[in-house]
């Protein structure tokens, strides 16, 4: 029954990790995302959450998504005075999405996706062998 129980905590982990893989992938769509006139903030980074809640029908504490909340770190600026959405200064705000940091973010998502899913095949393979020793 624990194999049982490690499949779906892994389960859980892969869904959540394939969530946070579609968040980076947006934050990387959106890295050129300029505001369209004076003031307009540009595209916000998205920054996914995790949390552990307590399955009461598995018995056990599963890895769910959490919060999706906006990165609060300051916009770049660049001088581009003809810019629809330049300030007074000529300064268009930047997108605060850094792309080497969002493909080292997709990059561990992806190794523990990879990680959970083993444990799925290792968990399945054990439950197979327990069946032929039955036999």
């Amino acid at each position: 029954m624990e194999l049982i129980k490690s499949i779906f905590a892994s389960a859980f982990a892969m869904k959540a990790q394939g969530r946070r893989m579609e968040v980076i992938a947006q934050n990387i769509a959106n890295a050129d995302s300029l505001g369209q006139r004076p003031g307009e903030d540009p595209y916000q980074r998205q920054i996914l959450s995790f949390t552990n809640v307590m399955d009461r029908e598995l018995g056990l504490e599963v890895l769910q998504v959490g919060n999706l909340d906006k990165d609060t770190a300051d916009f770049p600026k660049r001088f581009d005075p003809g810019h629809p959405a330049a300030d007074e200064d000529g300064y268009v705000f930047l997108p605060n999405v850094n792309a080497l940091t969002e493909l080292m973010d997709m990059r561990e998502a992806q190794r523990s996706y990879e990680a959970n899913l083993t444990m799925i095949e290792t968990a399945k393979s054990m439950l197979m062998r327990t069946i032929d020793v039955l036999r």
